[in-house]
């Protein structure tokens, strides 16, 4: 079971109107070194190395819906995300940074901690399931 966390910066963010969920484009990057809920940006994320299936920068999150009802800011993703090692091991990594990738140098919303760090053989997979809702705030 993975625990969900929110960088410190995403309620200023989302206030002040640093991510359009209905336009920018977010993505999933993975590490294996824990993430500081002060850090604001994907460079503050020590991302994997890219190959072997993963691409620098992660893998695109599409969004079908945000809504906001009552203070309260809800994201829907369109589907899960999968990660697939191809043509080697992908990892290790223990991390999930759900980033914005559209403002330059990526501004982090949240991460998920696996608990403990994992490497995927060559053709595995590792899938975000991010249930109904990829994202709230309030």
């Amino acid at each position: 079971m993975s625990t969900y966390y929110k960088y410190n910066q995403t309620i200023a963010d989302v206030f002040n109107k640093k991510h359009d969920f209905s336009a920018d484009t977010f993505k999933y990057a993975l590490s294996n070194t824990a993430p500081s809920v002060v850090d604001n940006t994907l460079a503050q994320v020590s991302e994997i190395s890219a190959g072997n299936g993963y691409a620098a920068g992660g893998t695109q999150v599409a969004i079908t819906s945000s809504t906001q009802t009552s203070g309260v800011l809800s994201v829907v993703p369109t589907a899960d995300v999968v990660f697939t090692a191809a043509g080697g091991s992908m990892g290790p990594f223990r991390y999930v940074a759900f980033y914005n990738s559209t403002p330059t140098g990526g501004l982090t919303v949240s991460y998920f901690d696996r608990g403990s760090s994992v490497t995927l053989l060559d053709t595995e997979t590792f899938t975000v399931d991010v249930q109904a809702t990829l994202f709230t705030a309030s």
